[in-house]
C-alpha cells in the first residue's frame, strides 16, 4: 500500500488517482481558509514556485473539522486561494482528516507517520497545546492530525517520509524537501 493507491477528487470535484503523482516530491497538508496558520498558504506556494520544476507537487486538502475554519464551499475556497495567495498547486474538495469519517488517505498518512507532539518551546506551540487541552481534548487522543496545517512529507517513490505539526512554517521544510529533490 502506498499513496498511490488512493483516489481523491479536485476542488472541482473531478476524481483522480494519486498515482498520477508517481516520481515526484509530495506536501499533503489540510488547509482552512479562517485559522491563523492560513498565512502558511503563502509560504506552500513559495515552496511550489521554488521546487516545481524539479519535481515537487503539494496537494491542499480543505478540511472544516477544526473550529469550522472552512466554512466555505469548494468554490469559495479555491477563489481565496487564489486571489488572496496566489495559489497554483493541486486543491482537492473539502475533506474530512480525522475520526470516523476520515477519508483512507488520512488515516494511511497517520499510520505511517504517528503524532509526536508539538514543540511547546514555540510560543504557537504551547498556545495551540492549550487550546486543544481546554476546548477540544479528544484530538490530542491518537496519531490523528490535530490541526489545521499538519503537513505530510513523501518522497518519489510513494513512502511517508514526515511529519510536520501546524507550528512548523513550510520554509522550514525546505532543507529536507532538497535532499529529496
Amino acid at each position: 500500500m502506498s499513496i498511490y493507491d488512493y483516489n481523491v477528487k479536485t476542488i472541482s470535484g473531478k476524481e483522480i488517482t494519486l498515482a498520477e503523482y508517481q516520481g515526484k516530491v509530495i506536501i499533503i497538508v489540510n488547509t482552512a481558509s479562517k485559522c491563523g496558520f492560513t498565512p502558511q498558504y503563502e509560504e506552500l506556494q513559495q515552496l511550489y514556485d521554488d521546487y516545481a520544476a524539479r519535481g515537487l507537487e503539494i496537494l491542499g486538502f480543505p478540511s472544516n473539522q477544526f473550529a469550522e475554519q472552512e466554512p466555505g464551499s469548494n468554490a469559495e475556497v479555491e477563489q481565496f486561494c487564489r486571489i488572496n495567495y496566489g495559489v497554483s498547486f493541486s486543491m482537492f474538495e473539502k475533506t474530512e482528516v480525522r475520526g470516523e469519517n476520515a477519508h483512507p488517505l488520512f488515516t494511511y498518512l497517520t499510520a505511517k507517520m504517528p503524532f509526536k507532539g508539538f514543540d511547546l518551546n514555540h510560543p504557537i506551540g504551547s498556545k495551540l497545546q492549550t487550546v486543544l487541552q481546554e476546548n477540544f481534548p479528544e484530538m490530542l487522543e491518537g496519531d490523528s492530525i490535530k490541526w489545521n496545517f499538519t503537513k505530510f512529507l513523501v518522497n518519489r517513490q510513494g513512502e511517508v517520509v514526515g511529519r510536520y505539526e501546524p507550528t512548523t512554517s513550510p520554509l522550514a521544510m525546505k532543507a529536507d524537501i532538497e535532499k529529496l529533490l
